[in-house]
């Protein structure tokens, strides 16, 4: 064998990731000869390195996953797979098991095992394909103390405190300590939401019990009441886990989480409001592989996607997305910088905060403490080369007035406004302290943006529309469709009758005639006639498309996108 592609042992690895010296090698090879222990094992014992430096270098020199343990919140499916006296032996830990896909993640000090691979795939069954991962001896021994031999159920772990078996009560002491059933219940609840596709967790006290709901598919739903008595220490588990100050229960507070669930890195956006029985917290959901969405893959129709595309293709101006909280916007906006996205090109945000870190994009979080607002975060931008800026919001006409001067001078911006439709956007601007003769020719585009349910494929119901939603329905040519589908509920839907969500948009481009139009200080309404004339339709024109293709229901458009002016 050619002594270059020869592969390289541990203490050279270590050695080249600068994690070790060449003397602390020698000395744990002198000791190995003594002892005939792993490498590794030595390097930790002897205090040459930590093995979760010693994981992350190798990781990286291997090119190959790695895991901290102690920041993974553990599946119980995947636990159930694996008996403890097997993880034993085998130095192993089930971290998530994805019934779907038929895989199961585990954690492994030594992930080329084939022989304790094998082994696993016989006990779990040839079928279900294995995720090895690498982590560390001492953190899955750890790990399976933990993990093994306790309740990690919601239901089981409230059983647990109910019996008096813990004295949730008097819950101040080490709060990593996993014996304690508030420690276990806080994580699979996070475990849970996260599972279920939550995209915001709600801990509401009342008077008497504690109500924990979570927003999936944009509708929050009651998933536990709990006794008051547990919240003091929930809270306390959750403030911690986030950085947040324990003590201060009079001002609100933000911090962030972050824990490796279902095989993935999950942060969680931490915001306590005091309220008058006792601290609100709720927990935003920032999973960043669903955050970054290609462009491909936001389900838009083709007309749509090849708009959007002719939009970025311009190498200067502004384009907005407008819409209301939770609307998808920040997600939309993150898909286009995606696809724009290259070596060639600097791209440039300022958020408040960063939800999803990015690759290959320079991403600043507004500090108004720090006197960084996003008027002058954008001065400080413009300094630093950029091709592309993403300002989070226009919320005042200092920003809005330094975003357009970007794009006067070459640059591409990208930024969100809250207006009901893209029309509305331009006499928002207008109200805000932009001239119409500075926003003819540097707009691009106006996206307004609605996130509406899908009907369950396996529920959704066929039935023939009424009088009013046939006139909803109807189109130009007074065309209306023979059946249209509503929802009706099942197990795989968890009885909502919708599972999923998807986008509307309507999408106003701007050319030569509507820039002459708004420069000259038309109305909305000649705005919106002379850009129907060019093709352009609106969000409810798009959520009929989808009623009438069976993929949402037309009560659920008529939720989110003014469904009016097609009755008249």
């Amino acid at each position: 064998m050619n002594a270059e592609n020869k592969p390289k042992r541990l203490g050279e690895i270590l050695i080249d990731e600068g994690v070790i010296t060449e003397d602390q090698l020698n000395i744990a090879l002198t000791e190995q000869k003594k002892v005939h222990e792993p490498l590794g094992k030595l390097l930790v014992n002897l205090g040459f390195a930590t093995e979760a430096i010693m994981r992350s270098a190798l990781g990286e020199a291997l090119e190959q996953e790695s895991v901290d343990l102690s920041r993974v919140v553990p599946d119980p499916d995947a636990i159930k797979m694996i008996n403890s006296d097997t993880a034993r032996k085998h130095k192993i830990i089930p971290l998530n098991y994805d019934p779907i896909r038929s895989t199961l993640t585990i954690a492994m000090s030594d992930t080329f095992n084939l022989f304790t691979l094998d082994r696993i795939r016989i006990q779990i069954g040839q079928h279900i394909e294995l995720i090895p991962v690498l982590a560390g001896e001492a953190e899955i021994s750890n790990g399976i103390d933990q993990f093994y031999g306790y309740e990690l159920s919601i239901d089981g772990i409230l059983r647990e405190i109910e019996t008096g078996e813990a004295d949730y009560t008097n819950y101040q002491g080490d709060i990593e300590e996993y014996s304690q059933p508030l420690v276990r219940l806080v994580d699979v609840m996070l475990s849970d939401a996260v599972k279920r596709g939550a995209s915001d967790l709600h801990f509401e006290p009342e008077e008497s019990f504690l109500r924990i709901r979570y927003r999936i598919d944009g509708v929050l739903r009651q998933i536990r009441s709990l006794h008051k008595t547990y919240w003091s220490a929930i809270a306390v588990r959750l403030k911690v886990m986030a950085d947040m100050n324990i003590a201060e229960t009079r001002a609100p507070q933000d911090g962030r989480i972050s824990r490796t669930i279902v095989g993935r890195q999950i942060d969680f956006r931490v915001a306590s409001q005091p309220t008058i029985h006792g601290e609100n917290i709720v927990l935003r959901v920032l999973d960043r592989e669903k955050g970054v969405i290609p462009l491909e893959k936001l389900e838009l129709p083709d007309e749509s996607l090849r708009t959007l595309k002719i939009m970025m293709s311009r190498p200067e101006g502004i384009i907005l997305v407008t819409g209301p909280t939770g609307s998808g916007k920040t997600t939309t906006l993150y898909s286009l910088l995606n696809h724009l996205s290259s070596e060639q090109i600097n791209v440039m945000t300022l958020e408040d905060p960063v939800e999803y870190p990015f690759p290959l994009i320079r991403q600043t979080s507004v500090n108004d403490a720090a006197g960084m607002n996003f008027a002058n975060g954008i001065k400080s931008l413009m300094r630093q080369d950029p091709d592309v800026i993403l300002v989070g919001e226009v919320r005042d006409e200092e920003t809005a007035e330094m975003a357009f001067r970007a794009a006067m001078t070459g640059h591409q911006v990208y930024s969100t406004l809250h207006t009901n439709s893209a029309i509305g956007a331009l006499p928002r601007l207008r109200d805000i302290g932009i001239i119409p003769e500075i926003m003819a020719g540097n707009i691009i585009g106006v996206v307004a943006q609605r996130l509406v349910r899908k009907l369950c494929k396996y529920c959704k119901v066929a039935y023939q529309p009424n009088e009013d939603e046939l006139r909803m329905l109807s189109n130009d040519r007074g065309q209306v469709p023979g059946k249209i589908y509503k929802a009706k509920g099942c197990t795989t839907c968890d009885n909502t009758g919708y599972k999923g969500r998807l986008a509307l948009l309507e999408i106003l481009k701007m050319n030569s005639d509507l820039d002459d139009l708004l420069a000259h200080g038309a109305t909305t309404k000649e705005i919106k006639d002379a850009a129907y004339k060019q093709g352009f339709f609106t969000l409810a024109d798009d959520g009929v498309r989808h009623v009438i293709e069976g993929v949402t229901s037309i009560k659920e458009v008529a939720r989110v996108a003014d469904m009016t002016e097609r009755m008249d």
